[in-house]
């Protein structure tokens, strides 16, 4: 299947006619526990030819489409992706951590990786999950019964806060290491233990009944990062003189050496 992605980001190129840039694989994939019901997450960020930038029309940033073979592409135009990049957009800083890279083209992510130092802005970051999961806890647990995917959709972003807060750095995506880095019960591991393998056997679109030890080890972080948050203090960083640097080295390589 790899091989099929990469050749479709190759005809989007050509299509589009664009320099995919980078693109890496987000979701369950990624995150190390896929199922045979799994699609394929394709995220990227793509440039257009110089002239595209000179011009004062509004045009369209993104590229979103979903192939009969469960590929689902989406990509940022290299403008809208540096602009997020300078906020810590916490899904881009993802994607510069995905375990699986279908391309990377240059030095250009290596680039962003090495800026995420100065820009990483753990307060943004750990808000971007704290409400991911108090979302979906309030959205998807509300009857006795749930999916069993739907944990891992609040587990994820909890676990995240956790690294975040205790290591200051960007989390992995990697659901292993965030699970491991954080200290848990035995019985409440045990549990997690036994929903990955549920996922990965093919059983997250199953309905079951709630599990008692996991809705108490969410419901407590939940409250723990609300009073945490309530008292975070981070200085934003505005400065774009560094991606205004690799803007611009990148739009006038892209078409020569890529």
């Amino acid at each position: 299947m790899q091989t099929e992605i990469k050749n479709e980001i190759s005809k989007l190129e050509i299509e589009r006619n664009i320099k995919v840039l980078y693109a890496v694989e987000s979701g369950s994939r990624a995150w190390g526990f896929a199922s045979q019901n799994s699609d394929w997450d394709v995220r990227f960020i793509y440039v257009h030819h110089q002239d595209w930038y000179l011009s004062i029309d509004e045009k369209k940033d993104n590229i979103e489409f979903i192939l009969p073979n469960d590929i689902d592409l989406s990509g940022w135009e290299l403008r809208k992706a540096l602009n997020l990049f300078k906020k810590s957009n916490p899904p881009l800083f993802e994607w510069l951590r995905s375990p699986i890279v279908y391309q990377e083209k240059g030095g250009f992510a290596n680039k962003l990786r090495t800026a995420s130092q100065e820009y990483f802005n753990p307060k943004s970051c750990l808000y971007h999950y704290f409400h991911m999961a108090k979302g979906n806890w309030e959205a998807y647990f509300k009857e006795d019964k749930a999916r069993t995917k739907k944990y891992f959709y609040v587990l994820r972003p909890l676990l995240a806060c956790c690294w975040i807060k205790d290591k200051n750095t960007m989390a992995p995506m990697e659901f292993g290491i965030l699970l491991n880095a954080h200290p848990i019960s035995s019985e409440t591991r045990l549990e997690i233990d036994k929903l990955i393998i549920r996922k990965t056997l093919g059983e997250e679109l199953d309905v079951d009944f709630r599990i008692p030890i996991l809705d108490n080890f969410i419901e407590e972080l939940l409250l723990c990062f609300n009073d945490f948050l309530l008292s975070y203090n981070f200085k934003t960083i505005l400065d774009t003189n560094t991606l205004n640097t690799i803007f611009r080295t990148t739009l006038s390589q892209a078409w020569q050496v890529y």
